[in-house]
């Protein structure tokens, strides 16, 4: 090993005498950071603002070759796409031991749902309604990146996404902005976990900013025309939430904003983020955002969008080599002013040095730690259990499920045996050869079934039809898998209609034709249109893309050693003639009456989507009571008490998700005819009943003005609770 550049080890003796990332802020970290950025020449303080993909994998085209000469010259201070123990170390070698002031490389991944142990995609988390089991999939996430060399991903996402067109719904919480809020904070503190300088923790990143999810037309990069109001009432809760987590780096989105694109909108990153939130890590750009300002029509040239994007706050360029290119020449002249180049730079080193990386940079690399904890049994076992919780029943005809072990089963469907298509959008380093498909799990747990491929998941090949029809015969029931591959949603994978292929539907009729019971399996990404389904199937199980799991959370369900209470975390449309649809959108002057012509509504489709927002059915029955409030009018400051009783109903245990939802009957601005505001998920065994109570505080009123100011206006209030949000509002109270 060579020896330790004689700049840097002083600097680590001087740095670590003290180190504790509870003293980050404190003037001696400061004044020992500011001395390392006064050594730094201005390449070497541009190299960390620059971020470059390996030569591992990629996200995109690569721009820049043979980065090992930069790292060592100082100018490329930030890898992603760089990932393993073993690889990584040899990566940070060459930066500590063979660059001038050897300072460490941040590595960063897209650890999106899983390193190699893959849990469902993050939509399909969200369905779970479950907290702790978000928090624990992104903490067991990060365990495994972290042995496996990387500091930062670039995640949660946490986009409010209402059109299921667009592919990267796959990737965020859904439509509502409490649960996406709730779901953002689990995510943050799972991924950085209590303390950062823990060799555990992966930096976090909240992304994307802003609005990249009100793209037009649901097709991805497209334009976002939005109002400030619906910036603050929609989009932006969900990063404030992950702001108060603690998150650690914010990554700008590739669209607009009254017309300035996301990465050199100086409203979203100064005057918010900066100003207003106080935020004090980082900002990235997407992939070449900042060089994408051209084709947007915003800047002239690479050079101009450096020099906008930088002056808006812009920290770190991801891959597109403008920093790189262009900011020493805006420094030397004056457009770019190198005080703001060091405050960047010290942010950046400030937390290389809350993960310790001053302290050891090889503390990330651990060969047998990363052979341990990788895809453990107790990770596996972590993952089929949120996979199955994440699991939500659409349909199911008298009682078609649970199935019995005594029925002789049709297994049909390409997506029962392809293993990649479990794993979803942005798997990270997970592999095909890890999954359990659900033909693996029928067949290692001797279920009474035969197997057809029946098709392929698109194309028009029907010569796999008749072995299929031909092994239904037999069977007293049929499961067909059916749905998406993993790459027909998540980036770039927008669809105009979102069905099930049509030669899998062909396939459907065929078996239909039979008159035997079919179980239909959804494998997918996003809510699909199911109103032909939903009329002929049996039942119908929302399955999402598992992860590594998919088989044995899915035979779990079938077969009811695990009672699915997933509930939706966003609306299933009937047609896509209704998108956006959404449980909360406004009442308008004139809401929809089947017996007025001039009303808003539809001649040939109905408004009500398919399935509604928090939707799930279960195995057992749950009955509620009549819920009850504490006041009936109330002040300012004060609070309100909800209750009612749940019992179980039905002859097996169960959990049900309890869920209040309140409407402000008149505002200075039009409110939402619903919006969540609390729920609990509870377990309770048959003939079981359990008190739910809920507290709503006088901020759980609030809504912004016409001036961004969050308010609560006196006035009439209705609050309702029950298992979706298709629940009736009985409850009135009367804010003074």
């Amino acid at each position: 090993m060579k020896k330790l550049n004689v700049i840097y080890l002083t600097l680590v003796l001087s740095l670590t005498s003290n180190l504790n990332f509870s003293c980050l802020a404190q003037s001696w970290n400061d004044e020992k950071i500011d001395s390392l950025i006064n050594l730094m020449t201005i390449e070497e303080k541009i190299g960390q603002l620059t971020l470059f993909t390996s030569d591992w994998a990629t996200t995109g085209p690569t721009i820049r070759e043979n980065y090992l000469d930069d790292i060592r010259s100082g100018k490329a201070g930030n890898i992603f796409n760089a990932h393993t123990a073993a690889y990584n170390e040899k990566l940070q070698r060459v930066a500590v031991e063979e660059s001038r002031l050897g300072i460490p490389l941040l590595f960063g991944y897209d650890v999106i749902h899983g390193y190699k142990t893959i849990f469902p995609i993050p939509l399909a988390e969200a369905a779970s309604w479950d907290l702790n089991l978000i928090e624990k999939s992104a903490r067991i996430a990060a365990e495994e990146a972290t042995a496996g060399g990387l500091h930062w991903t670039f995640a949660p996402m946490v986009d409010i996404a209402r059109d299921p067109r667009w592919g990267r719904v796959a990737e965020g919480s859904g439509e509502d902005v409490y649960l996406g809020s709730l779901i953002a904070g689990a995510r943050v503190r799972g991924f950085q976990g209590k303390d950062l300088s823990s060799p555990n923790t992966l930096l976090a990143c909240a992304k994307h900013f802003a609005a990249y999810g009100a793209a037009q037309g649901g097709r991805d990069y497209n334009t976002v025309d939005i109002s400030r109001h619906a910036l603050w009432e929609t989009y932006l809760p969900p990063f404030k939430s992950a702001l108060d987590a603690g998150v650690a780096t914010f990554m700008t989105s590739f669209n607009e904003l009254d017309g300035v694109p996301a990465s050199a909108n100086t409203y979203l990153l100064k005057e918010i983020l900066r100003g207003d939130w106080n935020f004090q890590g980082f900002v990235v750009s997407d992939y070449t955002s900042i060089n994408e300002m051209v084709a947007h029509g915003f800047a002239e040239n690479e050079r101009s969008a450096a020099m906008y994007a930088f002056n808006a706050g812009l920290d770190m360029d991801m891959q597109g080599a403008v920093y790189y290119n262009y900011l020493k020449e805006l420094v030397d002249q004056g457009r770019v002013s190198v005080n703001d180049i060091d405050t960047s730079v010290k942010r950046i080193l400030k937390l290389k040095n809350a993960l310790g990386l001053f302290d050891d940079p090889y503390r990330y690399s651990d060969i047998e730690r990363e052979k341990s904890v990788i895809l453990s049994e107790e990770n596996r076992t972590a993952a089929r259990e949120i996979a199955r919780q994440s699991v939500v029943l659409l349909e199911n005809k008298n009682n078609t499920l649970p199935l019995s072990k005594t029925e002789k089963i049709a297994l049909i469907g390409s997506l029962a045996d392809s293993p990649i298509d479990m794993l979803g959008s942005w798997h990270g380093s997970g592999q095909s050869t890890d999954v359990i498909s659900t033909l693996k799990a029928f067949t290692d747990q001797k279920m009474n079934f035969e197997y057809a491929k029946g098709s392929d998941m698109e194309g028009s090949d029907t010569s796999l039809f008749r072995e299929a029809v031909d092994k239904a015969k037999n069977a007293d029931k049929i499961v067909l898998v059916a749905g998406e591959h993993f790459n027909m949603s998540g980036e770039a994978a927008s669809r105009a209609h979102i069905r099930i292929p049509d030669i899998q539907i062909q396939l459907l009729k065929r078996l239909l034709a039979l008159h035997k019971p079919i179980i239909l399996v959804l494998i997918n990404g996003r809510p699909l249109c199911l109103e032909w389904e939903s009329e002929n199937m049996a039942a119908i199980l929302e399955a999402w893309q598992p992860g590594t799991m998919a088989g044995l959370a899915i035979t779990d369900v079938l077969y009811g050693e695990y009672n699915p209470s997933g509930k939706l975390p966003i609306t299933f449309p009937v047609d896509e003639g209704q998108i956006p649809v959404y449980y909360n959108m406004k009442n308008t002057g004139r809401p929809m009456d089947p017996d007025q012509k001039y009303t808003s509504k539809y001649l040939d489709i109905p408004n009500a989507p398919l399935y509604p927002f928090g939707y799930g059915l279960s195995y057992t029955s749950f009955q509620f009571s009549q819920p009850s409030v504490d006041k009936t009018e109330i002040n300012n400051n004060d609070s309100l008490h909800f209750s009612i009783t749940v019992s179980n109903t039905g002859s097996v245990a169960g959990h049900e998700v309890v869920q209040l939802y309140m409407r402000d009957l008149v505002g200075s601005i039009t409110r939402p005819v619903k919006e969540l505001k609390s729920f609990k998920k509870i377990y309770l065994e048959p003939g079981n009943s359990q008190k739910v109570s809920f507290t709503i505080t006088p901020d759980d009123l609030k809504f912004y003005n016409s001036d961004l100011v969050k308010i609560a206006e006196p006035g009439e209030f209705l609050f309702g609770i029950g298992n979706s949000s298709d629940v009736e509002l009985n409850l009135k109270v009367t804010l003074k």
